[in-house]
């Protein structure tokens, strides 16, 4: 007769379980010849190296594509500069802006956007990762969670220096006044690459399909309003925030590939282990 396992073995194993399906969609599951192909690589890096080191090495080939992703920009600045081309919606919306600025809006949003800033947002990530650290017990939301606003920082800071874009005119803004370059908006890309990481790992453990959607559809909203907030201000281009939204998805796409085939490799392990 098969010795049965204990209840905490079990209890351990259901928590592990919850991680790998977001209601019907199941997360080591991969459809596409390129997904079964990383899966494939992902397996082989667990059984040499363990889950967490395959974890570990994904992200750092993230970061790679995402520095690369950064360098692509410079090949769009012609593009984004142009009058005549993307950016000839910079000017106008700003000004579009600037007829219906108010004192009392003025300082709500500086209030708000401070909240997705160089302290706002490292406390919210800080506390997220080690709430769902601890109640999980495990260290998979702290390296998702740092991973995500470390790559959007690398990813930030790469565009500023390469593109150096000027920020719209000082007489034109909201104090304070900020000087870094423009291109891309590190407020829209931190904020979609953190928060949208902090909403995939809560989605992950929830059972009801609202409560998923409420939890995205919150994520969504508060980015679009810090994206929205940066050019209310006159603190980015409009193109400058479309920019980091869409390097911020990118990168959060990545972490969260990251992750899938983590638990691919644990799933492997798992399995391995049961044989054993």
């Amino acid at each position: 007769m098969p010795v049965q396992g204990s209840a905490a073995e079990h209890g351990t194993k259901g928590e592990r379980r919850l991680d790998t399906q977001v209601g019907d969609v199941e997360l080591t599951s991969w459809r596409s010849r390129l997904g079964r192909s990383l899966a494939h690589v992902a397996r082989w890096l667990g059984d040499a190296v363990g889950p967490y080191a395959t974890l570990l090495i994904t992200l750092a080939i993230g970061a790679a594509i995402a520095f690369g992703l950064s360098l692509l920009a410079v090949g769009v600045y012609d593009a984004v500069t142009d009058e005549d081309g993307i950016a000839g919606i910079d000017r106008p919306l700003l000004d579009a802006i600037l007829t219906i600025r108010s004192p009392g809006a003025n300082a709500f949003i500086t209030g708000f956007t401070d909240l997705a800033g160089t302290i706002g947002m490292p406390a919210v990530a800080l506390t997220a990762l080690l709430v769902l650290s601890m109640r999980r017990r495990s260290w998979t939301p702290l390296v998702l969670i740092v991973a995500a606003g470390g790559g959007s920082l690398l990813m930030t800071v790469a565009g500023k220096i390469l593109i150096g874009r000027d920020r719209p005119p000082i007489t034109d803004a909201v104090p304070p006044y900020e000087v870094s370059a423009s291109f891309p908006s590190g407020h829209t890309l931190n904020a979609v690459a953190v928060l949208g990481v902090i909403a995939y790992l809560l989605v992950l453990r929830r059972q009801s399909n609202a409560a998923r959607a409420a939890i995205i559809a919150v994520a969504v909203i508060a980015t679009v309003f810090v994206a929205g907030s940066r050019v209310y201000l006159g603190h980015h281009w409009v193109t400058d925030v479309i920019a980091g939204w869409a390097l911020g998805a990118a990168w959060l796409a990545l972490v969260i590939t990251a992750h899938r085939l983590y638990l691919t490799s644990r799933l492997r392990d798992d399995e391995q282990r049961a044989v054993a």
